[in-house]
């Protein structure tokens, strides 16, 4: 018995080794999960208080570019854009939602535009294209992130 109790003891002392691990350092634990992280996808999209409803994320997601599309299209619809560029019937406006809910607007031209003059018509975006609705921007593992998207925004209904 004492045989046995000796033998576990020791047993019992040299496998404490195989229990010891080594523990990662704060910058290792830190560098392994930046390299985990997507920095190309947010977590939650940008969005207004009209789609803060939605739990499904695709729809609070689609529901933001509808709200997006439809205020653009309705304070251009006011405009001479059409009138003044009859040819144009569509625009593709980059949106930028900045980490502090502000928007900015920079319209995108092909680069065959040069029967149009983009001059007026950014002019005429930059000047319609305020007030908008207060805007929750995107979040990053919960810090408001800058994010930035092309809407096709349709100037002319026939």
């Amino acid at each position: 018995m004492k045989k046995a109790v000796a033998l576990l003891l020791l047993s019992l002392c040299f496998s404490c080794q195989y229990l010891e691990k080594k523990v990662p350092s704060e910058q290792e634990l830190l560098d392994k999960q930046m390299k985990e992280i997507n920095w190309n996808e947010v977590d939650e999209y940008p969005s207004v208080d009209d789609c803060e409803k939605l739990t499904d994320e695709n729809l609070r997601k689609q529901c933001f570019f509808d709200f997006i599309t439809t205020t653009i299209q309705q304070k251009l619809a006011v405009d001479t854009l059409s009138t003044l560029f009859p040819k144009l019937d569509t625009i593709e406006v980059r949106v930028t939602v900045l980490p502090n809910a502000t928007l900015e607007f920079q319209p995108e031209f092909p680069k065959d535009s040069g029967a149009y003059d983009t001059i007026k018509i950014d002019s005429i975006l930059r000047a319609r294209l305020v007030d908008f609705p207060k805007i929750n921007p995107a979040l990053k593992r919960g810090i408001p992130v800058k994010t930035q998207f092309v809407l096709p925004v349709i100037i002319k209904q026939e």
